[in-house]
């Protein structure tokens, strides 16, 4: 959306145009978020619980590459190369 403003010379103009700013932003931001469809509980809960899911899932994952990759890495491969 275009508008033209109005400079005069000076501070005062500047600060005017700043706030005469914010205020349409403000506005033009609220009517967008009128537009937005928004999730109900049940929702938002399933998604909550998903992502716990998920989350754990992987940390679990991670967890146990770990401990493998620390096995053949700190364990069985220094016994390879020395021969004990």
């Amino acid at each position: 959306m275009a508008h033209a403003e109005v400079v005069r010379p000076g501070v005062g103009a500047r600060v005017t145009g700043f706030f005469t700013g914010a205020v349409t932003f403000y506005h033009q931001v609220m009517v967008e978020l009128k537009k937005v469809t928004w999730p109900d509980r049940p929702q938002v809960q399933q998604l909550a619980i998903g992502v716990i899911v998920l989350s754990l899932t992987i940390g679990a994952v991670i967890a146990l590459m770990d401990v493998i990759l620390q096995q053949v890495l700190v364990r069985w491969l220094p016994a390879l190369l020395t021969g004990r």
